[in-house]
């Protein structure tokens, strides 16, 4: 996603500072390494308070929010009165969906101004959930110089005004906000959705389609682009203009291709159904606040901005589908697949995003070592509609961390015969992942035509290019147009290691060794640590003179898990060296190091 400058620069100055409150005694600890994990720490075994505050620490830096509450509490136990233990557990509290004791733990703080910016949001959330909107008024008066909290605060200013019945008011104060470009997405999304709300047809159809036009801002907040495609889209089909509903999904369709609540807003519209409205209420309204500038700010290094943000929506608007599909993908690439599971489960049956949260569901189940339950499920969702390709893709993702690769080609199969003769260009995919099975297999008749169908169908895709393009040069076929594959793919992915390691390995097999050091050194300080780049290296230091260095990488590919077929290549090669140039047996075998990493499954 591409995000603008500016609001990359407003992510570090906000929130972000709060979830880092440290300064004195609580420097010195928070910055020791973390050796252990906080589950290695018994709660009932810490008996003093830097025990307890140690343990916290650890899980606050794993993300481990329920164990960070749990030890929070127990420091608290030994200084009752500890300002900074009491922010830190708030914020902990907040994080891990705890609303309500957190919004406890904000009232007693409300008067710090380390953490006011997480207070007044919380207890105004919690009086507009109560019905108390003019009480929540004040809670988010801002008068500080940050665009990015003075947006927020006038938005969410405004729905408790609408929640405080002064509707009109309330649309004019958001449509006369004034500030950076990059507010135009923000300001009339949600005059968009208001304008609707307090029935005001016009001027809601006119700022909606200003922001579905606005191609900058959906690039920036392509959550934010997404709801406002839906509320253009229910309005017009609301007031009974069906082609009009129809052209604003496909004005979506230009900007996110293939998103399932498009496709399923279609389909209810074509049948004739009448969709929900996307802000039903003013509480609705506000939890869309922080969901769009969460979701704006969603990339790595923000994410604990970013929960906070999603945990405060969430705790308004617990039925929001695509903020329970956010925190499921923050918590996996937490490491917390239990908790994405809890998150995904949540999406409600009758919601568009439930299909996206099923086939999330089925291969984060696979991560947790339950196999045969994610097989089940993804099954399931294929013989329940065999005409979404997503299924197969998801279903083939777990096959292949499986290797049961006759399964996969069996699974692809079914894909391409419901895809039919006339493939679109994002049905490269499965041809793709048909080619590996096939390959995997050593069935490679059947593997290259699925490679350059591939190809054909998105001839610019650098995994397909690298992966057709290194298997034609490590079987010495096809050696200068497979260079070129894996030369384009390099220039198309430039920080891939696992790429850059197939230009090198190119540059070996066909004898440039020096050139093939130069960007294998490269590979291995892009994906350091991974054995089969640190084995074409070891091969290639061998072959320019280099043999202790050669021998040292074999050492490091050997301690890095290879596969086990590779294990006994290794070895030999760290006790013998290759053999001469000229002999056969020079010819290392080796396979296709881009394979689909996990990140690339992701439906």
């Amino acid at each position: 996603m591409r995000q603008s400058p500016a609001l990359r620069t407003l992510a570090g100055t906000a929130l972000a500072l709060l979830l880092s409150v440290s300064h004195g005694q609580f420097a010195s600890a928070s910055s020791a390494p973390n050796q252990a994990g906080s589950e290695s720490f018994d709660i009932q075994g810490v008996d003093s308070y830097a025990g307890a505050f140690l343990a916290a620490r650890t899980a606050e830096a794993d993300r481990d929010y329920p164990s960070a509450v749990k030890f929070y509490k127990k420091a608290l136990e030994f200084t009752p009165n500890e300002l900074e233990l009491q922010q830190r557990l708030m914020i902990a509290l907040i994080m891990n969906g705890e609303f309500d004791e957190g919004a406890d733990l904000a009232k007693t703080l409300e008067s710090d101004p380390a953490v006011e910016r997480v207070t007044s949001v919380a207890l105004g959330f919690r009086t507009i959930r109560d019905g108390a909107y003019a009480d929540a008024l004040k809670h988010f008066k801002y008068e500080g110089p940050n665009d990015l909290d003075r947006l927020m605060n006038q938005l969410l200013i405004a729905w408790a005004m609408v929640g405080d019945g002064k509707g009109k008011e309330a649309l004019k104060l958001v449509q006369d906000l004034q500030g950076p470009s990059w507010y135009g997405i923000f300001r009339n999304y949600n005059a968009g959705v208001m304008a609707a709300q307090i029935g005001d047809i016009d001027a809601a159809r006119k700022a909606l389609t200003e922001t579905v036009t606005d191609r900058n801002g959906g690039a920036t907040a392509p959550d934010t682009f997404a709801r406002a495609v839906i509320a253009l889209s229910t309005l017009e089909a609301g007031a009974g203009n069906k082609q009009k509903a129809l052209d604003a999904l496909a004005a979506g369709d230009e900007l996110i291709t293939n998103f399932a609540p498009f496709n399923a807003l279609r389909d209810a519209i074509e049948a004739g159904r009448q969709p929900d409205p996307v802000v039903a209420n003013a509480a609705q309204g506000a939890a869309g606040v922080l969901f769009s500038i969460g979701g704006a700010l969603n990339r790595e290094g923000a994410e604990d901005t970013v929960m906070l943000y999603l945990q405060l929506s969430h705790a308004l608007d617990r039925d929001a589908a695509d903020t329970l599909v956010l925190l499921g993908g923050i918590a996996e690439n937490a490491k917390q697949p239990e908790k994405a599971i809890a998150f995904y489960r949540q999406v409600p049956e009758t919601s568009p995003m439930r299909r996206v949260s099923e086939l999330q569901l089925g291969l984060t189940l696979a991560e947790t070592g339950k196999v045969k339950e994610a097989r089940e499920h993804l099954q399931g969702l294929i013989a329940s509609d065999p005409e979404d390709i997503r299924s197969y893709l998801a279903y083939g993702s777990v096959l292949s961390d499986a290797k049961d690769y006759a399964a996969m080609a069996e699974n692809y199969d079914k894909a391409v015969e419901i895809i039919g003769q006339t493939p679109a260009r994002n049905h490269w995919s499965v041809f793709f992942q048909r080619g590996i099975a096939y390959e995997r297999l050593k069935k490679w008749d059947k593997a290259e035509p699925n490679f350059s169908k591939a190809l054909e169908l998105n001839p610019d895709q650098p995994q397909v290019l690298n992966y057709l393009g290194y298997s034609w040069v490590d079987m010495n076929r096809n050696l200068q147009e497979g260079l070129e594959m894996i030369k384009k793919a390099v220039e198309l992915r430039p920080d891939d290691g696992y790429i850059v390691d197939s230009l090198g390995w190119a540059y070996y097999r066909l004898g440039r060794f020096e050139e093939a050091v130069v960007e294998l050194e490269r590979a291995i300080e892009l994906r350091a640590g991974d054995a089969t780049i640190n084995d074409h290296l070891g091969d290639a230091y061998w072959r320019v003179g280099r043999k202790l260095e050669a021998t040292y990488q074999w050492k490091r590919a050997l301690a890095s898990e290879p596969e086990e077929a590779e294990v006994p290549k290794i070895q030999a090669k760290i006790n013998k060296g290759l053999p001469p140039i000229e002999s056969d047996a020079a010819k290392v075998e080796a396979k296709p190091v881009d394979e689909p990493k996990k990140d690339d499954k992701k439906t």
